[in-house]
């Protein structure tokens, strides 16, 4: 999939950064085994079949509707306080969003990578590919201060194609986003929501230990920000429609990164 479109990544988080070089030092109680993270590595047959079995509406196995809830409902998870004001995470309703999102996708910087530049019979394809499928994936508006300023995408990895690319693991959660204004652009803001939004996945998913970036390669402003949120390059993976690096922020790496 080919849907990222972030910031640059100057903004830290806030705060002192930490005396901690996560390649040379040691983690207290942590184990290397943990974060496994061998891009050459695949899914084999057994675990695939694992997953259809388990759950078998899964991209490996389509089949019929996997259920409620395969998120653990981000329509209920409030706003967070940050430096610019709460943020929260809106569920796109169409009769209310389509225009907006559309007129975001066919900025010429957005749509070089999320490729839905048209009408606004275009973006709500997509959109409805999600709001009538089974949960796995979840549109979402970002909403600041009251202003919804960027979209978001939040789905099961582990239940994507993409777990054919790299080890996934049960409850993987990705991240697709854009900055909807330009002027919202190249000044941190992407790397202080991605932080946020990564953040409110492990708290209000505690299944899930990993949170899963893949922006396109030639996405420099994305990658960054990406880095800048605390998220580990762990390869580049060949996806369909793109060359991808593959991030990862790890829950046992939190308080470190």
């Amino acid at each position: 999939m080919n849907r990222m479109n972030g910031t640059g990544a100057e903004w830290n988080g806030g705060g002192s950064a930490p005396s901690f070089d996560p390649l040379t030092d040691p983690i207290p109680g942590f184990h290397s085994e943990d974060c496994i993270d061998t891009v050459d590595l695949r899914l084999t047959e057994e675990l695939i079949e694992f997953i259809a079995c388990d759950h078998p509406g899964s991209a490996t196995a389509p089949g019929p509707p996997l259920g409620a809830d395969l998120l653990d409902a981000p329509a209920d998870w409030g706003p967070v306080g940050t430096e610019l004001g709460p943020f929260q995470l809106v569920p796109v309703r169409v009769e209310r969003d389509l225009r907006l999102l559309t007129r975001w996708m066919n900025d010429p910087a957005v749509a070089a990578f999320w490729g839905l530049a048209g009408s606004d019979a275009v973006v709500e394809t997509h959109l409805r590919g999600q709001l009538d499928g089974d949960g796995r994936s979840v549109p979402c508006l970002g909403v600041l201060a009251g202003v919804p300023m960027s979209y978001w995408e939040l789905y099961r990895a582990d239940l994507d194609p993409l777990a054919r690319h790299y080890p996934a693991r049960p409850h993987d959660t990705g991240i697709h986003f854009l900055i909807g204004k330009i002027a919202d652009r190249g000044r941190g803001l992407g790397t202080l929501l991605l932080r946020t939004v990564a953040d409110l996945v492990l708290d209000r998913r505690p299944s899930c230990n990993r949170v899963v970036g893949e922006p396109d390669l030639r996405n420099t402003p994305s990658a960054a920000a990406f880095l800048g949120a605390g998220f580990r390059l762990t390869g580049e993976v060949e996806l369909p429609d793109k060359r991808a690096a593959l991030m990862i922020r790890d829950r046992a790496l939190r308080a470190v990164l």
